[in-house]
């Protein structure tokens, strides 16, 4: 072999790979090759490319390494139909009542009858999955989002969202301390029983802390007793599995709830009254107002009120327990998969999921809402510096097929683009007039109203590019 590799042995005819490769030097310019070797820099070891541009996320056959928004992306084109998952859920008998157990019949019996609606109850469900999806909303946080995009002052900005993390973590209290006893837990169960006995104490010491209203003793007993003693056992054992996962993930959750505290809340509010633009609108609000306010808000109405997304939660945890057999299991992981995807930090368009049975006929609808999409993007496609708001529906009619409607809006005008399966697209003319009738007896002026045959389902990079293109995403690399 190493006298192979040094050449040294009479060259086989046909075999010769050094005389092959002679009339193909290696050239920095050549797009072909990766990772040449250059004495200015470190390359790789492997073969992938060192830059990859945004357009490289749907074809990598592997996951990105360079960007953890260009992973997102992938996986967001990857991700399973969520129109599909459902109506192979709910609208086939097969999937519901094949093996499941009766804890999970009687979730999906409780989930189905939420589903059947009139046009007041439909009002009423979108009207809370809006504002339960819509975390930042009210005067409060219109006056902050103001300041901000007002402000020339950097610190005041990192102020701003300081605060606005710290009401983020504020609210979402609940599903924290949720989080903390479920690592515990899973902590106990993931290490041998000579360790797990400890680790079984100090969970239930926390469930008691955190039932009594004991922040500061759940916190004592996290970092004095849990996390050290973990460390201990991850340092002793060398386990690099389970255990240290969940150690990374009980930290992340411990800084979330230091920072939700009323205590820190308070204080970077006292924090913003100190800058005289905000103190002239927000110094005459003392702390028991700004909590009630807090507290009150119709996000926190809209969340108390969801009970859809509490029972279609409890469905699929049942059904991921393995409770409703391989094919539930399957159709709830991919609904689950596509849910966690499209409501990812990096999604700078709310996302609204909309089953339900209107007059005996299921219906599937999803639909997207970009508050701010690209002023030369109106109804008109002129270059106006008004605020435009595009909507994408994805609904898929029992009986009828697939529908994708696009909305665009400034102020009264609105811009409707239709597009319908071929069964209904002969209708199109009587749709057209129908629909500009309606958005006129609603106050709205129709500017475009196009009704036509689809040729095949729109992507999101389509409806909203400036997702794609990245002109409001940051570029986190790891």
């Amino acid at each position: 072999q190493m006298a192979d590799l040094l050449g040294a042995t009479n060259p086989v005819p046909g075999l010769d790979n050094a005389a092959a490769n002679r009339g193909a030097p290696i050239s920095p310019n050549d797009r072909q090759l990766q990772n040449i070797p250059e004495p200015t820099r470190v390359s790789r070891a492997d073969g992938r490319a060192e830059r990859q541009g945004a357009s490289d996320a749907a074809k990598a056959p592997v996951l990105r390494y360079d960007s953890n928004f260009q992973t997102f992306l992938q996986r967001l084109r990857e991700q399973p139909d969520i129109l599909q998952a459902m109506m192979r859920l709910l609208g086939q008998s097969t999937v519901v009542s094949s093996g499941i157990t009766e804890g999970l019949a009687t979730e999906m019996s409780q989930f189905l009858a939420m589903l059947r609606m009139d046009e007041g109850q439909l009002l009423r469900f979108l009207t809370n999955q809006l504002q339960s999806g819509n975390r930042f909303g009210g005067p409060l946080f219109a006056l902050l989002r103001q300041a901000y995009a007002q402000s020339q002052s950097p610190d005041m900005q990192k102020d701003i969202l300081q605060f606005l993390k710290a009401y983020s973590d504020y609210s979402s209290m609940g599903h924290i301390e949720k989080n903390l006893l479920r690592h515990a837990n899973r902590m106990a169960r993931s290490v041998p029983a000579s360790w797990g006995g400890t680790l079984v104490e100090i969970a239930g010491q926390l469930e008691n802390s955190l039932a009594a209203g004991d922040r500061a003793g759940a916190l004592k007993l996290i970092q004095g007793r849990l996390i050290p003693y973990i460390s201990q056992y991850v340092g002793r054992t060398h386990d690099l599995g389970t255990a240290r996962g969940l150690l990374t993930m009980l930290a992340l959750d411990v800084a979330r709830f230091e920072n939700g505290s009323q205590e820190n809340l308070l204080r970077l509010f006292h924090q913003l009254t100190g800058y005289r633009v905000l103190q002239e609108k927000l110094g005459g609000l003392d702390d028991s107002a700004l909590l009630a306010l807090l507290e009150k808000g119709q996000f926190q109405k809209a969340a108390q009120a969801d009970q859809f997304a509490d029972q279609l939660a409890a469905a699929a945890a049942r059904a991921l327990r393995g409770e409703g057999g391989a094919e539930a299991q399957s159709t709830f992981r991919e609904l689950v998969s596509a849910l966690l995807i499209n409501e990812s930090v990096y999604m700078p368009v709310n996302h609204i999921l909309i089953p339900l049975e209107w007059d005996g006929r299921m219906l599937f609808s999803e639909l997207w809402v970009d508050p701010d999409a690209d002023s030369g993007d109106g109804p008109t496609g002129d270059n106006d510096k008004e605020r435009t708001l595009r909507f994408l529906f994805k609904m898929d009619i029992e009986g009828l097929g697939l529908f994708d409607i696009v909305l665009t809006c400034q102020e009264q005008r609105v811009g409707l683009q239709v597009r319908c399966p071929e069964r209904v697209a002969s209708f199109a003319g009587t749709m057209e007039q129908a629909l500009g009738h309606i958005l006129k007896e609603n106050g709205l002026e129709p500017v475009q109203v196009q009704v036509g045959k689809m040729e095949r389902p729109l992507t999101l990079s389509e409806v909203f590019p400036k997702l794609f293109e990245g002109k409001n995403g940051i570029n986190v690399k790891v």
